[in-house]
């Protein structure tokens, strides 16, 4: 299974993301008010890198509260890691195990068409196992 299938519903309208010169605390209000923990950062149009919860926090470790004041390009972790939606599921999770990341954005020609998180990835692989259990029960039960 693909990326592909995981964002074959959503549209670009879908993406939340912020623009480079977006301040560090306008960014933190999206995460918080959006329940959501990591922004694609953009520059005309292009992914450039990631805000997550742990950029934010890290910062504020290291520069105290004036860091919200920055723009998220002063913050954010760059350069961005992407998938493109022929990327598999087994693929992605993989890369964020050895990447100890959460969230990718997912590019198809050089434009950002979702932002999916580990979440996603799971989910689809849960109900992959579930439908494949049910498969053989189905099969055993038969025989």
């Amino acid at each position: 299974m693909t990326i592909a299938r995981i964002i074959a519903a959503r549209t670009a309208d879908d993406i939340i993301a912020c623009d480079i010169s977006t301040p560090v605390s306008e960014a933190v209000g999206i995460l918080a008010t959006r329940r959501i923990g990591a922004l694609p950062v953009l520059r005309d149009g292009k992914v450039v890198g990631i805000i997550s919860e742990r950029d934010v926090i890290y910062r504020l470790a290291d520069r105290g509260r004036a860091c919200l004041d920055l723009p998220v390009e002063q913050i954010m972790t760059s350069p961005a890691v992407t998938v493109a939606p022929a990327t598999t599921i087994d693929e992605a999770l993989s890369l964020m195990t050895r990447r100890r990341f959460r969230h990718f954005p997912v590019v198809e020609d050089g434009t950002l068409v979702a932002f999916i998180s580990i979440g996603d990835l799971v989910k689809h692989k849960m109900d992959e196992v579930q439908h494949e259990a049910e498969a053989l029960r189905n099969y055993i039960q038969a025989v």
